[in-house]
């Protein structure tokens, strides 16, 4: 992993997944970014937080004081929502409501974007038009945890 601290943009339903379930790759993501590791940053947008709280007071609001709790403990960066001519240039490339999560990620200068979203991000994630890599929970995974374990290993 270097000296650059490896950054990694959760997509909503990544933490939502986390959140609600304590076993699979979104928990194991959440749970690595809670304890603090110096060597891995995470990033949401602000996109996608309204969308979380939209989504757990439209159909799970007993959860909302859960999510309330635990989401601080994660120490995001939160990406601002990007401005519209920002957007723009992304129309047709991504599903109109998935583009604010692109360009947001993109904007926090995200190693990594991390969905679960295959349907629409699906398209787009063999593209190398775009300063990330899009991956699912599990190839995040896959793909990080030997650096961690040497990271860990050399401290």
């Amino acid at each position: 992993m270097g000296k650059r601290p490896l950054r990694v943009f959760l997509d909503s339903n990544i933490i939502l997944s986390g959140l609600l379930s304590d076993k699979g790759a979104p928990r194991i993501i959440l749970d690595l970014l809670s304890i603090g590791l110096p060597f891995l940053i995470g990033l949401t947008g602000r996109y996608n937080l309204v969308e979380i709280e939209r989504n757990l007071k439209k159909k799970m609001p007993g959860i909302l004081s859960v999510y309330k709790v635990y989401f601080p403990k994660l120490s995001l960066k939160i990406i601002p929502l990007p401005p519209e001519e920002e957007l723009r240039e992304y129309f047709g490339k991504i599903a109109d409501k998935d583009i604010p999560v692109l360009v947001s990620a993109i904007r926090g200068k995200a190693d990594f974007l991390v969905t679960g979203d295959k349907q629409h991000f699906e398209k787009i994630k063999a593209r190398e038009e775009y300063p990330l890599r899009i991956v699912t929970p599990s190839e995040f995974i896959d793909s990080i945890l030997p650096e961690i374990f040497k990271e860990l290993k050399e401290k």
